[in-house]
């Protein structure tokens, strides 16, 4: 498929919205940029183009799609119009959802996402919810750690809804460390979070934690090579491929938080389910006796979870 070309709004080049901003005169309503939009997608490709539109409406207006339905009389502002346009271009040429529109929410908080960290998924909830469980049960909060930090998703949400007294977030990518930047800014959380760079614990030096978390890259090379298009294409690769077998990351981890964590902390990781077996043998492995895999909301094998110490 041939690329839009670029127009200008107010110095700032937007892609092109193959016919979805309405005329010069501004007149058009929330119903009929709806239906404009639904057209480009299906002409690009989009299975569901109608709730796609509703979707990416109510992503870029910080709205629902059911107030999107209700609004559709109402006249569009300028702002969300090219917003909109945007986004649907993205869209139609290939760009995940997320993506296309600039955000993802994550349990309570809305995230600011691009190509240069993974969109957050619902397995990843889970996560942060079994830390959750487990801190209020043991009354037992302190530093928390995210490995592998990305949007930030799972340090932001700690620090939302925990009661540390401080969340780190380290990850090796750069690009990744400047939009959980972004994002700390917009979340503001009263828990102070701080972003390191560097690769798994060794952003933390000789610091002791009572939680370490991680949503490490656990997809074999191979796997990521047969991935769909929309994951291949878009996703950052480095966030994604855990070596050749998945579980260079995931062993890792095992291996240095052992002595990052304070007696009897927790390690809280999301796994591939394919591989959980292996990995919680490569933790018993390691002396961590107490490990246990845990399922996710689909019922699959997706969380380990693991004390240090007695």
């Amino acid at each position: 498929m041939t690329a839009p070309a670029e127009r200008r709004n107010g110095g700032t080049a937007v892609p092109a919205t193959d016919g979805v901003v309405p005329a010069a005169d501004g007149a058009a309503s929330v119903g009929s940029l709806l239906s404009d939009a639904e057209r480009v997608l299906a002409a690009g490709g989009i299975a569901e183009p109608r709730r796609e539109a509703l979707m990416l409406w109510a992503a870029v207006t910080r709205t629902s799609p059911g107030h999107a339905w209700l609004q559709r009389e109402v006249v569009a502002g300028e702002d969300d119009r090219v917003g909109f346009a945007a986004a649907v271009a993205r869209r139609a040429h290939g760009a995940p959802v997320a993506y296309a529109a600039g955000t993802a929410a994550f349990r309570s908080i809305e995230l600011a996402v691009d190509s240069r960290v993974l969109i957050p998924r619902p397995e990843t909830e889970g996560l942060v919810q079994h830390v959750l469980d487990w801190c209020r049960a043991h009354n037992r909060w302190g530093v928390a750690v995210d490995i592998g930090t990305g949007s930030g998703c799972i340090a932001l949400s700690l620090a939302a809804e925990g009661a540390f007294d401080r969340v780190i977030g380290t990850d090796l990518s750069l690009e990744a460390l400047a939009v959980a930047r972004s994002n700390l800014d917009a979340v503001a959380p009263r828990t102070p979070v701080t972003l390191r760079h560097g690769d798994l614990l060794w952003a933390i030096g000789q610091e002791r934690a009572d939680v370490v978390v991680s949503n490490p890259p656990y997809v074999s090379a191979d796997e990521w090579s047969a991935m769909d298009a929309g994951v291949r294409d878009y996703e950052p690769r480095l966030a994604l491929v855990g070596g050749v077998d998945g579980l260079a990351h995931l062993r890792g981890v095992l291996r240095l938080a052992r002595s990052r964590l304070r007696e009897g902390g927790l390690l809280a990781l999301e796994l591939d389910c394919r591989r959980a077996g292996d990995v919680l043998a490569d933790a018993r492995a390691l002396g961590w006796a107490s490990a246990r895999v845990e399922f996710d909301l689909f019922g699959r094998e997706r969380y380990l979870l693991a004390t240090w110490g007695t």
